[in-house]
Formats: structure tokens, C-alpha cells, sequence
């Protein structure tokens, strides 16, 4: 069994900053492909960044120049940091990993419960 943990979303002003964390933990062995996503109310979940075990990241372009992906393979966490924020940023934000598990060996995708960034004035 893995599990993902999201932490660090909230409220913010225009213009603010946050920064997202993804801790996973569980039986895993290795971990692929990071990325996190975002869900608007009404509106399917879009994906927003990416980052591969090697560090070669991907950004959608609604949030390139703002946004930063990371991870800290050590610690087997992923981060988002979010800057210059717009009310359009607001949203649930879910943390997606590829996971290759320990006893059994198996490949999973799994995802965080979500954490809530509310972009207001």
C-alpha cells in the first residue's frame, strides 16, 4: 500500500505565493513520474506540471513563468511553487505519482486526497 499526502494550500491574494508538498510513503520501491493537477469547481481536473525521476520537468503553459516543479528523491516528496497567483489559479490541487511497490512488485498510480488553493482578494 502507498499513500500521498498533500500539504501547504490555503488562502492567498492576488499576486501571493504558496508552496505545495506531496509526501509518499508506503511499501514503494521506486517512484516514477511526479506531477501535480488541478480540478475547478465545474470544470474537468487539468494537469499542471510534471517531473520525472531525473528531474526533467513540464509545465502547462497557463502557468509556465509562475509555477515550479521539484522533488526530493530522498525523501520521496514532490513540490509546487506557485507564484504571482491569479484568481484562475483557484482550485483543488492532487498530487499524482507512478509507483512501483515493494512486496508484491507492482506499478501503481496513485493520488493524493487533494488540497484546496483559494486565489482572493
Amino acid at each position: 500500500q502507498v499513500q500521498l499526502v498533500e500539504s501547504g494550500g490555503g488562502l492567498v491574494q492576488p499576486g501571493g505565493s504558496l508552496r505545495l508538498s506531496c509526501a509518499a510513503s508506503g511499501s514503494i520501491f521506486s517512484i516514477g513520474v511526479m506531477g501535480w493537477y488541478r480540478q475547478a469547481p465545474g470544470k474537468q481536473r487539468e494537469l499542471v506540471a510534471t517531473i520525472s525521476s531525473s528531474g526533467t520537468t513540464s509545465v502547462a503553459d497557463s502557468v509556465a513563468g509562475r509555477f515550479t516543479i521539484s522533488r526530493d528523491n530522498a525523501k520521496n516528496t514532490v513540490y509546487l511553487q506557485m507564484n504571482t497567483l491569479k484568481p484562475e489559479d483557484t482550485a483543488v490541487y492532487y498530487c499524482n505519482a507512478f509507483i512501483i511497490t515493494k512486496n508484491p512488485v507492482k506499478s501503481v498510480t496513485s493520488w493524493g486526497q487533494g488540497t484546496q488553493v483559494t486565489v482572493s482578494s
